[in-house]
Order: C-alpha cells, then sequence, then structure tokens
C-alpha cells in the first residue's frame, strides 16, 4: 500500500514522497525495498516531475527491482534492435548509392522504414538488380504491411 500513498489529494506530495521514501528504507528484505522504491517512483510519475522524485527516491535501490530491470531490459532490446534497423538501412543504402548513384530521398525514406528482416532481404536482392527499376519493383512487392 505504501506506493499508493504518493496518489492521495495531498497538498504536500512532496512530502508524502519523502515519506514514503523513508518508510521503503525500513523495509529490511532488498528485493521487497526495490520493489516498492520502483513502483513508488512509477506511481509519483503520475503526480510530480522527474527531477523531484529523483531527489527523493534513491536510484541505486530502485535499479535492484525486478521491474525495473524488466524495464530496462526490454528497453535495451528496443534500442538494439532499432540500432540493427538503422545500420542495415545505412549499408543497403550505401550499397544502391555505389550501384545506381543517386537515390531519391523518397526511396530513401521507404528503404529507412523496412524491417530488419526486409532490409537483409533487400540486401541480398539488390545485387541481382540491373536498374532502379528492379529496386521500385522490388519495394513495391515488398511494402511493409
Amino acid at each position: 500500500m505504501l506506493p499508493l500513498a504518493i496518489l492521495a489529494n495531498s497538498p504536500e506530495r512532496l512530502e508524502v514522497l519523502r515519506q514514503v521514501a523513508n518508510r521503503s528504507e525500513e523495509i529490511v528484505e532488498q528485493n521487497i525495498r526495490g520493489n516498492v522504491m520502483a513502483a513508488s517512483a512509477v506511481l509519483a510519475g503520475l503526480v510530480l516531475g522527474k527531477d523531484s522524485i529523483r531527489q527523493i527516491l534513491r536510484s541505486e535501490v530502485m535499479r535492484e527491482s525486478v521491474i525495473y530491470q524488466d524495464i530496462l531490459l526490454e528497453g535495451l532490446q528496443q534500442g538494439l534492435q532499432q540500432g540493427l534497423q538503422q545500420g542495415e538501412a545505412i549499408l543497403v543504402l550505401r550499397l544502391l548509392k555505389c550501384k545506381f548513384g543517386a537515390i531519391s530521398l523518397r526511396t530513401q525514406k521507404a528503404i529507412q522504414q523496412l524491417s530488419t528482416d526486409r532490409l537483409e532481404n533487400l540486401g541480398e536482392a539488390l545485387l541481382g538488380f540491373t536498374s532502379l527499376a528492379d529496386l521500385s519493383a522490388w519495394l513495391q512487392q515488398n511494402k511493409e504491411k
């Protein structure tokens, strides 16, 4: 119930958060303490700014939380996937530029929006392209749905 206290209709929400943090610090078991702190931070984010929350709640304790770890892992996975997709798009665009010269901005944007799998397929397919018309036909057949 401790994390829910911050949602109480109080004009002194910062003080309530301080009290929640102090009470949380009294929890002996690290896992439970980290989860309570993380839940408190999430709920406090609904009514307070992140700077205020960071000043009061110790981030190193929240990092021990399984909730925090799960969110962090999900963010890392998304970041890696986006980086991989962007890297593949850059490589495909560079290969196309080497093979055919300038590529229109519209075509570049279409390529940048392709999934990683489609970019890999395009990377293989472009080896057989003889003109930009082949690229246009491939993009038309392989539009993201």
